[in-house]
């Protein structure tokens, strides 16, 4: 059975503010959290378009990685490992998948629709039969939820937090009933690990892996906000690019010396496939991972990452 929930998350911003504000907050993320060859590479980030959704933008990224993962993944995977990350963008409404042929029985997919509202919609990605009876609904909190101690900094606490630029902040206890401007993002997502005996602990890993880093980045791109408020479309894609380009380099540097001493073989056939029509089903072989508070064995903790 897939583990099927429905993330909700307030922010204080409309959701064209979010648009420049998510695009930064991912770029920046990403070179920042990139080191010792781990981390987001980008391939593909090009326009593409849809028949029902229009006009929006295509990226496929590599997800390197080794001792992020929890040990009892590490024991079964390549040293040499990285997954897929496909994503239209067709903001207000995305799709993301993650692939990896290594494990194929292991799927996670996210759609995502961004809305002004509070988070009042009660069923705003169209969910129907089982999958909306089978549907769990969390509300993420940015203020009050905490992260885990490893990525908690005083200055990314929006309880504090006030921006100089749009005065926003700080965001009091109830700040949903009484904040304006405010968004929620809609997130439904399917985890699907289909192994006997690990199914419902890889699930549940997915899932709260997840939402660590929705919580993280969605408390980035506020505490972030006074850096980007000034950007236009154009202006955050420039960024972008540059820091892809910075990111690129970061993780080619390491993974091109870690590979000399490795099979190169392990990683046959995880590449490519970077078509840029949207995906008819919404069912792939799609793979996690985006560590926050997994440790690579018993004890000890592992910087995160995520990329969406």
């Amino acid at each position: 059975m897939v583990l099927i929930k429905e993330y909700r998350i307030c922010m204080p911003l409309t959701v064209d503010e979010y648009h420049v504000g998510q695009l930064y907050m991912i770029a920046r993320h990403s070179y920042e959290q990139t080191e010792n060859g781990e981390g987001v590479e980008t391939i593909i980030n090009a326009p593409c378009e849809d028949p029902v959704h229009g006009k929006g933008q295509f990226t496929e990224k590599r997800i390197h990685l080794s001792n992020r993962l929890p040990y009892w993944v590490q024991a079964i995977i390549p040293k040499l490992f990285y997954i897929i990350e496909k994503s239209w963008n067709y903001y207000p409404f995305t799709i993301t998948e993650y692939t990896c042929s290594f494990i194929p029985k292991l799927s996670v997919t996210i759609h995502t629709k961004f809305e002004d509202n509070s988070g009042t919609t009660e069923n705003c990605l169209g969910l129907t039969g089982e999958k909306l009876v089978e549907r769990i609904v969390d509300f993420v909190d940015v203020a009050y939820d905490e992260v885990s101690p490893k990525h908690y900094k005083e200055e990314e606490d929006l309880k504090f937090f006030q921006s100089k630029k749009t005065m926003r902040g700080p965001l009091p206890e109830n700040w949903k009933n009484t904040t304006s401007p405010i968004m929620c993002s809609y997130k439904v997502v399917e985890a699907s690990f289909e192994v006997w005996g690990i199914q419902s602990k890889a699930e549940e890993y997915i899932q709260k892996t997840i939402r660590e880093i929705l919580l993280l980045g969605h408390r980035q791109a506020f505490a972030w906000i006074d850096d980007w408020i000034s950007m236009t479309i154009a202006d955050v894609r420039t960024y972008e690019c540059e820091m892809q380009r910075k990111t690129n380099t970061k993780v080619n540097a390491c993974v091109t010396d870690a590979e000399a001493g490795e099979n190169p073989t392990a990683l046959d056939g995880e590449g490519g496939g970077g078509g840029l029509k949207s995906p008819k089903s919404f069912s792939p072989l799609t793979n996690l991972f985006s560590p926050s508070s997994s440790s690579s064995s018993p004890g000890q903790n592992n910087t995160s990452w995520f990329s969406w």
